[in-house]
C-alpha cells in the first residue's frame, strides 16, 4: 500500500487497543486520554459552549463519555449525564471513570422511558455504543439515539456513531447522526463508506498514545485517497510527446436516443489527456458528437463487425454507455470481448456480462458497477452489496478478477497492482458531493478512467487516480455553484484541472 491513512476494523482497533495497554500504558490512561482529546475538539469548535449532555452505555464507549463530562465538569462547565446502564454494573477502567465522573462532581442520571434530553444543552456528547456493535438495538439504546437525533444543538459522536457498523458503514435500525466524530487509536474502515457519511459529520483522528510500530502486522481493510494522489501518479509529459505517446480510447455505446452518455464520456477521456478518442455509436449521434466535440472520431457501429478494426487499433476499450441489451449491443460486445487488451466495462456492458460471459475472468479489465449492478453481477440484493461494500467488491474481484470499482458514497477501487488477487489493494474516496446524484456521472467517471489508463497507468492506480479526480472535480463544481443543478457535463473542465494540479490559476503573459 502507499502512504494514504489505513482504515481498520473493529476487531483490528479493539487488538491495537490492547496492545497498547500490553507496552505499558494503563488502560484508565488511554481512556482519560481519549477523553481529553474529544473535549478539547469540543472546546476548539465551539468555544461559547458551556453546557454539555452527555450520555453513556456501557464499556469503554461509556467510559470515555464518563470521562469527558468529568474532566469538563472540572473546566467549569454545566454537565448533564445520562446513563443508560447502571454504573455500578460497568468494570475495569469503565467503573474508574465513574468514579471520577463522580469525584468531579457530576450528577449521574439514570435513563428512563420517555426522557427527553435538556433543551438549553450547548452540545450532546454521543457516548453510548462503540465499535462492536451489530444485530439489532436492546433498548432503550434506539430511543436515546432517538432522542440525541432531535437536538438542535450539535452532536459529538465519540469514536464513532452509535448504531454505524464499524466494517461497513451500514447502519442498525437507528444511528446518531453526528456533527463531529471523534475516533480513537486508528480510522475505522465504516467511518468512510456506505451509510456513514449521513452520520459521522466532520471526522477528527485521535491516536492516543499508539506507536505506530504497532500497526506493522496488523492487517488493514483499505486505504484512503489522499487529493495530493494524482501530482504523485501521474505521469508527466516530455517537451517531445506528442498524440501517440498518450494512447487511443475507443468508446463503444448508445444506442439510437441513448447517445449523451457516450458523448459525455468521450469528450471527458479526451479532456483527460487521452492522445486519440475514437467513439463507435449509432449513426444518428455522430452529428452530434462532433457538434459537441469535433476533436472526437466518430464512427457508424452498425454491428459488431464494424467496430473490429477499430478495437484492434486502440489501446483501450470502454464499452457499455447506452449500450442497450438487444442484438446491437451483443453484438458490439462480442466483438469487444473477444479482443486482447485492456477493457473497462460500465452500465450496460456489466448487463451483457452478466448475461453471457458469466465465467470470463480477466486482469486487465475495470468493471465499474454502481450497487445495483453489483447485486446483478453477484446476484444477490441491492442491500446486501451496501451492508458489506468491502465484502461485496472483494467477492467481485475474485469472481471477475481485474479492478472493481464500486461506486457509491464512499467509492471502493479493489485490484491488485500488475493484475492478479494475491494482495489486493482496497482504496475508499471520502470525496464527493450530493450534487453528483444526477443522470450521466458515472459516464464522465469511466472517460476518466480510460483517459488515465491509455497514458500508460496501471488499471489500479488508473482507476485510483480516476475516482479521486472525479470526486474532486464534483466538489469544485459544487463550491463554484452549489450542488443542485449539478451535471455530469460540468465536470470535464474541473477534471482536467486536477489532472493538471501544477498548471497556473490563469494565462501567463507568454501563453496570452
Amino acid at each position: 500500500m502507499n502512504s494514504e491513512p489505513r482504515l481498520y476494523s473493529g476487531a483490528a482497533t479493539r487488538e491495537l487497543d490492547r496492545r497498547i495497554i500490553a507496552s505499558g500504558v494503563p488502560g484508565f490512561a488511554l481512556m482519560m486520554d481519549a477523553g481529553r482529546a474529544a473535549l478539547e475538539e469540543i472546546e476548539h469548535r465551539w468555544p461559547g459552549a458551556r453546557h454539555l449532555c452527555v450520555l453513556c452505555g456501557g464499556g469503554n464507549n461509556g467510559g470515555d463519555g464518563y470521562v469527558v463530562a468529568a474532566l469538563a465538569r472540572r473546566r467549569g462547565w454545566r454537565v448533564t449525564l445520562i446513563a443508560l446502564r447502571d454504573p455500578s454494573q460497568l468494570s475495569a477502567e469503565a467503573a474508574e471513570a465513574v468514579q471520577l465522573a463522580r469525584r468531579s462532581g457530576v450528577e449521574i442520571t439514570p435513563w428512563h422511558q420517555e426522557m427527553r434530553l435538556p433543551a438549553d444543552s450547548d452540545v450532546v456528547v454521543d457516548g453510548l455504543l462503540g465499535t462492536g456493535v451489530s444485530g439489532a438495538l436492546r433498548s432503550p439504546y434506539g430511543d436515546a439515539i432517538a432522542a440525541i437525533n432531535a437536538m438542535s444543538c450539535p452532536v459529538v459522536a465519540l469514536d464513532i456513531p452509535s448504531g454505524l457498523v464499524a466494517d461497513s458503514g451500514a447502519t442498525l435500525e437507528a444511528c446518531v447522526r453526528a456533527d463531529l466524530t471523534v475516533t480513537f487509536i486508528a480510522r475505522k474502515f465504516g467511518l468512510y463508506t456506505g451509510m456513514a457519511a449521513d452520520f459521522t459529520g466532520e471526522i477528527v483522528l485521535a491516536p492516543l498514545a499508539l506507536d505506530p510500530a504497532l500497526l506493522d502486522d496488523v492487517e488493514a481493510m483499505g486505504e484512503l485517497l489522499e487529493a495530493d494522489r494524482p501530482a504523485q501518479t501521474l505521469p508527466r509529459r516530455r517537451p517531445t510527446t506528442h498524440k501517440g505517446h498518450c494512447g487511443h480510447l475507443l468508446v463503444v455505446g448508445g444506442q439510437s436516443g441513448f447517445g449523451g452518455s457516450t458523448i459525455m464520456c468521450a469528450e471527458t477521456a479526451a479532456r483527460l489527456g487521452a492522445g486519440l478518442v475514437s467513439l463507435a455509436t449509432d449513426s444518428v449521434h455522430i452529428p452530434p458528437a462532433l457538434a459537441r466535440c469535433p476533436e472526437l472520431m466518430v464512427s457508424a457501429a452498425r454491428n459488431g463487425l464494424d467496430i473490429e478494426v477499430l478495437v484492434d487499433r486502440a489501446s483501450a476499450v470502454l464499452i457499455g454507455p447506452g449500450l442497450g441489451q438487444g442484438a446491437w449491443g451483443q453484438g458490439l460486445m462480442q466483438t469487444v470481448m473477444k479482443a486482447s487488451g485492456p477493457r473497462i466495462v460500465d452500465a450496460d456492458g456489466l448487463h451483457l456480462l452478466a448475461a453471457g460471459y458469466a465465467g470470463e475472468r480477466r486482469d486487465d479489465w475495470i468493471l465499474t458497477p454502481h450497487p445495483g449492478e453489483a447485486a446483478m453481477l453477484l446476484g444477490c440484493s441491492i442491500g446486501e452489496i451496501q451492508n458489506d461494500r468491502h465484502g461485496a467488491a472483494h467477492a467481485l474481484q475474485r469472481r471477475y478478477g481485474g479492478v472493481i470499482v464500486l461506486k457509491g458514497a464512499g467509492t471502493l477501487v479493489v485490484g491488485e497492482p500488475g493484475g492478479g488477487q494475491d494482495s489486493l489493494h482496497c482504496y475508499v474516496s471520502r470525496f464527493g458531493n450530493p450534487g453528483m446524484a444526477s443522470g450521466g456521472m458515472g459516464d464522465v467517471l469511466g472517460g476518466i478512467i480510460a483517459a488515465l489508463l491509455v497514458q500508460g497507468l496501471e488499471p489500479l492506480e488508473a482507476a485510483a487516480s480516476g475516482v479521486l479526480i472525479h470526486a474532486l472535480a464534483a466538489d469544485d463544481a459544487a463550491r463554484d455553484g452549489g450542488e443542485r443543478g449539478l451535471l455530469a457535463s460540468d465536470l470535464a473542465s474541473y477534471a482536467r484541472r486536477r489532472a493538471n494540479p501544477d498548471a497556473p490559476a490563469s494565462p501567463t503573459r507568454a501563453q496570452v
